[in-house]
Formats: C-alpha cells, structure tokens, sequence
C-alpha cells in the first residue's frame, strides 16, 4: 500500500508539475506575443507620424514653388508684352513677334529658363557618388570595403606574438597597420561562426524572424556529439526562438545553435554552405577562401586567410543584429519546458580579455580551435580616442596565448610605449583552463 500511495504522490506532483510549466509557457507565450503587438503599434504610430510630417512638408513645398514659378512666368510675361508693344508701334505691318528671335535660333517653349544646363558628370565625380552610397549604407562599425593590400609603410606585429598568422587593420585609415602571413592558407576553426551568423542575418532580414521556433532535431545533437563539438545544451525536440539560436552560435559556440540556424535559414546544411561561398563571392574571397561546413570542422577544403576572416569581421560588424550578438558578453536564452530558467551563456574571449586590455577596449570577438589551426580569433577593438581596428590571429599555441597575443597587437598600436615597458618588465603570465570546448 505504502508504495501505491507514494505512486500516487509521484503521478500528482508530475501532474502539478506539468500543470505548472504548461501556465509558465502560456504566460511567456502570451507576454511575447503582447511585446510584439506594442512593437507593432509604435512602428505604425510612428510611420503614421512620419508620414504625415512628409505629407505637410510637401504641400508646404508645392505652394512656396507654385508662387514662385508662377511669379516668375508673370514677370516673364508682362516684359514679352512690353517689347511687342514696342515693336508694333514701329513695325511696318509685320508681326513683331518675329523680331523678337534672331534668325535660326531654335527655341523650346516648354524650357524652364531658371533651371541650371545639366553636365555630364566626369568618371572620378561618378565614382565619389557610389562611395558615398555605399558608405550611406554602412549601419554598423565597419567599412563599405576593407582594404588588406600590405604596404611598405606595414609594420610585422609586435615582438613576442605567439600566432604564426596575424594581421591588425585601422577602420579608421583603411589600411593594415601590422601583419604576419597574413595572405598565407589557415583553417578558420570555429571563426567561421562569424560567417554563419552573417549569412543568417542577411537573408533573416526583419524582427519577425527573431520570433520564429526551430524544433532542435536529433540528428543535429547525435552529429555535434559524434563530432565533439561545444555546444549550447539544446535537447533534441526543444522548441527554440531563432533569435537564441544567433546567440548560440557566437557566446557558446554552439554548433548545435549554428546548424539549427543554418537549417531554418536555408533548409539543410548544404544549401546554407552554398550560400555561404556566395557570400565569399560578393567579398571578393572566392579565390583565397572556401568554407564545406557552418560550424568549423576541419577539412582540407574549408580554409581562408587571417586578411580573410578580417574582411568577414568587417562586414559582420556593418551588420547591426550580427554587430550586437558579436559584442554581448552574456545571454540567457528563452526558458523551455526543457530549461524552465533559460540557459545562460558567455563569450569568454570578451569577458577575459577586458582584464588584460590595459589601454582601448575590444568589443567584438570569436575565437575557434581545431587541431590543425591550433588557437585563433578575431576581434574588433577600439582605441582611446575612438579609432577601430580589426585584429585576427591564428596558430597560437592555447587559449590564453591566443587572448595575449590580441592584448599585445592592440596595446603595441594603441600605447607603444607601455607595451615596451610591459615586455621590459615581462609580467605577463599564462593562465591555464580552457577557454571554451570548440570543435
């Protein structure tokens, strides 16, 4: 009997239990859905606003040019009628208006004599307003085109850099301030997550995707586990916001988060691989880049360059969703039945290297590691006056080294002179740990 009752207990403090999360999720449900209602409302109060300043600003402009032209047509007018009265006091019977024109003149009666000739427009003019449009499109940090071309004003990076490829470039300026192989083949590891997430971004264009469920499937988790991939701890049948998917890729590393994006963007992971050689394609990086995987595992076929992955950092920081995942410290994803609290997740490289950075402050990065990589990263940095740099090392033997050799490159550029006093006093140690479990 004893066992029955506490049977009993068990089926109605699970009942309870799932009558409780069942409350929980319609109550995160409901609040979700009236935060998208009042998003809703403010961006059609705010177009209707918007509207009708356009449309009162344009009356305004229709009245001030109708009084103008027809002022204008009047004074024209009445000084026409002047000279032909003149002429036909002295004409000889001849219509005077014929007097009015010298012989072969050609004249458009529908010209606006007050509206200046157009000329044509020289290539250099032409090529100032496509700059101009470009950069009228850039809505994040970066730059419409990084330029990567090392110069001889380039210097090697700064002594005591670990990474055998290495390259630091001022936003700023737009040039390559430091460089070391950086055009040389390297395998971006988990790096290429920078990519997945722009690709994501660019064709999820629009909040209303943010909002969206992917159902986590086994198949993903079996090929991440299969694989020894860090991931973020979704469970197969778990309902996920895309938008904890973005942060899952990026915080955690998370290939479990990267390939649910991927397959909700593009349909299966192939088609998403495609469009991100694509992407490559329209940077310019077809013929030094190649990815075969969302995630960065390693294959012979899925390499780029440290100058590379500085190019898809600029165009991801441009991005605003991606620029904002890229810098967010912590996250804590949507609570589940399976996580009632959410999962909380961090981007370590940025929470440990703020402590290292004496001078400027880093606020995006990713890092990766695969065997055949080793260590590497990428970041985006500014300095005390408000300059930014892009930075991308690889080949740095551990996850702490991978974070000094940043902190060097940066301080190097930023404070020569402390960094000289900092390699003068070699108080730099090295932390042991793990700094997250990639692939």
């Amino acid at each position: 009997m004893s066992d029955l009752f506490f049977d009993k207990e068990t089926e109605e403090y699970e009942e309870r239990r799932r009558q409780r999360n069942a409350r929980r999720e319609e109550h995160l449900r409901q609040q979700r859905e009236r935060e998208k209602k009042l998003r809703r409302y403010m961006i059609i109060a705010g177009a209707a606003a918007g509207a009708t300043i356009l449309i009162v600003i344009a009356v305004i402009v229709f009245i001030a040019v109708g009084k103008h032209k027809r002022a204008t047509a009047a004074d024209k007018t009445a000084e026409i009628v002047s000279k032909v009265e003149k002429l036909a006091e002295e004409s000889d019977g001849e219509d005077p208006r014929e007097e009015l024109y010298e012989e072969g003149e050609e004249v458009d009666i529908n010209q606006d004599s007050s509206s200046p000739a157009m000329t044509e427009l020289s290539e250099e003019e032409i090529e100032k307003i496509k700059e101009e449009e470009a950069a009228a499109l850039t809505t994040g940090e970066g730059v419409p085109e990084l330029n990567t071309t090392v110069d001889a004003d380039t210097r090697s990076v700064a002594a005591g850099v670990d990474s055998g490829y290495a390259i630091l470039i001022s936003i700023s300026d737009n040039k390559v301030v430091e460089e070391k192989n950086s055009h040389t083949k390297m395998y971006p590891a988990s790096m290429t997550k920078v990519m997945t997430v722009l690709v994501a971004a660019e064709h999820l264009q629009g909040e209303q995707h943010l909002d969206d469920i992917f159902t986590m499937t086994q198949a993903i988790e079996g090929f991440s586990y299969e694989n020894g991939c860090s991931n973020v701890g979704f469970s197969p049948g778990e309902r996920i916001r895309v938008e904890d998917l973005f942060y899952g890729t990026i915080l955690p590393s998370g290939a479990d988060a990267a390939m649910g994006l991927a397959e909700y963007t593009a349909g299966d992971q192939e088609s998403f691989v495609a469009m991100m050689n694509e992407k490559l394609d329209e940077l310019g990086l077809s013929e030094t880049s190649h990815f075969t995987n969302c995630v960065g595992l390693y294959n012979d076929e899925h390499y780029t360059t440290a100058a590379d992955m500085a190019v898809i950092m600029n165009a991801a920081i441009n991005n605003p969703l991606c620029l904002q995942i890229l810098s967010q410290h912590t996250y804590t994803t949507t609570a589940t039945s399976y996580h009632p609290q959410g999962i909380l997740v961090s981007n370590w490289f940025l929470r440990r290297i703020e402590d290292k950075q004496a001078t400027g402050v880093v606020l995006c990065g990713k890092t990766g590691y695969v065997k055949e990589s080793l260590n590497c990263a990428v970041s985006y940095g500014k300095s005390d006056d408000g300059n930014g740099y892009i930075c991308c090392t690889g080949y740095a033997h551990g996850g702490w080294t991978a974070i000094h050799d940043h902190v060097k490159i940066y301080t190097g550029e930023f404070d020569p002179e402390l960094y000289q006093k900092t390699l003068a006093g070699d108080d730099v140690v090295e932390e042991t740990g793990d700094i997250e479990g990639e692939e």
